[in-house]
């Protein structure tokens, strides 16, 4: 399945379609073992699923069933079938995201494995409902029916991020889950939501979120869990557990099951596991994300930011994403980024740019940020836009905050 951008000319269509309809040469035996081995993969999860209490299992509840019956194997089996699966040349398995220029291939067992791999950290109920504002045409919400459908579950599709609409949702108790981006969180504070006593679980993912919109939604009520994912990864890879979120506020969570994920000498996050495209891995065998963090004590993943966020000034290196955090803890920036300018004296320095909800002088956002960020990390400059340049899943095009 292509799933192709807004704006594609009927003409770049035709020419990926036609690519990979060359792909698929499959004969009448290869499709019935493709049908077998995908009817058993999710028998097994079903099976699986219902020896825990049904789709009403939570994740505690399954931690409860291994701690009892000491079998935590199947999870294990299942996944040794997902990663066959995955490593098939069986072509009419492949779910493919392909947004013209990149193209990364996912089987239907790398979909499967992070379906799996999401249950275990939020368990599934049979009225669970997954609300998608996001675009179909990106992993996050791609996933979402994928997950959806094999779960026998409902998606609830929002044509495009409409704050008032999916407030509704939310407060009407209509959807029990959803996935955000930080940006969407931000307009629901800012349309007034003040509940969501249905939902059980609200991922936010698509970058670091601010420590304070975090706390907002907390203090909300709003079970709110940072994920951490990539479209090589099918979606998330990483999600704090309903048990932990709230006590680790600025963490994406533990790897989920499946998951191996160490940090390079240089900082930069890599992963491996079933859920990761075969494409993407570089010849050490990982995946190498682009993006830097750290483990904490406790095992729990922090994202910095990518490893190009990075303002080089006077030999010292800013990450962008704790230079924004600062800003948007002011109470009058509304949204804000960070980049570099080229500075004769300093190689680059840190500017930012900003959408102001009340007036705030150059001073006052300058003394903010040094009472919060040692001295070479302040923003030498400010821009005051109406609105910051994103793409369809909320992430800031930095190369336009230049131009």
């Amino acid at each position: 399945m292509a799933t192709p951008r807004p704006g594609h000319t009927v003409a770049e269509l035709q020419k990926v379609i036609d690519e990979e309809l060359q792909k698929l040469q499959l004969d009448a035996p290869t499709i019935h073992e493709l049908d077998r081995s995908i009817n058993q993969i999710e028998s097994s999860f079903f099976n699986r699923m219902e020896r825990v209490g049904g789709f009403g299992g939570k994740a505690d509840q399954l931690n409860a069933y291994f701690t009892e019956t000491g079998d935590p194997d199947w999870f294990n089996e299942d996944l040794n079938r997902y990663r066959a699966l995955s490593a098939s040349d069986v072509r009419a398995a492949a779910l493919r995201f392909l947004p013209l220029g990149k193209r990364v291939e996912l089987t239907f067992g790398n979909h499967a494995a992070s379906a799996i791999a999401s249950a275990w950290n939020l368990g599934v109920a049979p009225d669970d409902r997954w609300l998608c504002p996001l675009p179909l045409f990106h992993v996050g919400g791609l996933a979402i029916l994928l997950r959806s459908a094999i779960y026998a579950t409902t998606a609830v599709i929002h044509e495009r991020f409409e704050p008032g609409a999916v407030r509704e949702a939310l407060e009407s108790g209509e959807v029990t889950l959803v996935s955000l981006v930080a940006t969407m969180l931000r307009r629901l504070r800012q349309a007034g939501l003040r509940e969501a006593p249905a939902l059980r679980a609200a991922l936010i993912g698509g970058g670091p979120a601010p420590r304070e919109l975090i706390e907002w939604a907390i203090a909300t009520g709003l079970p709110v869990l940072q994920t951490y994912g990539m479209t090589e990864t099918a979606s998330q890879i990483v999600t704090a557990s309903p048990r932990e979120s709230a006590a680790h506020a600025g963490s994406a969570g533990r790897p989920l099951p499946g998951v191996d994920l160490q940090i390079a000498g240089d900082g930069e996050i890599l992963v491996r596991g079933p859920m990761v495209a075969r494409s993407a891995l570089d010849g050490d065998g990982w995946l190498h994300t682009r993006d830097r963090g750290h483990l904490d004590g406790d095992g729990l993943l922090h994202v910095e930011g990518r490893i190009d966020d990075t303002v080089v000034t006077g030999g010292e290196n800013v990450a962008v994403a704790e230079v924004e955090d600062a800003l948007l803890s002011h109470p009058s920036v509304a949204d804000a980024a960070v980049a570099g300018l080229p500075d004769p004296e300093w190689g680059e320095i840190v500017a930012a740019w900003v959408v102001l909800a009340t007036h705030a002088s150059d001073a006052e956002l300058m003394a903010h940020c040094r009472a919060r960020l040692a001295g070479f990390k302040v923003p030498k400059e400010f821009v005051r836009v109406r609105e910051l340049p994103r793409n369809e899943a909320g992430k800031v095009l930095r190369a336009r905050l230049r131009h």
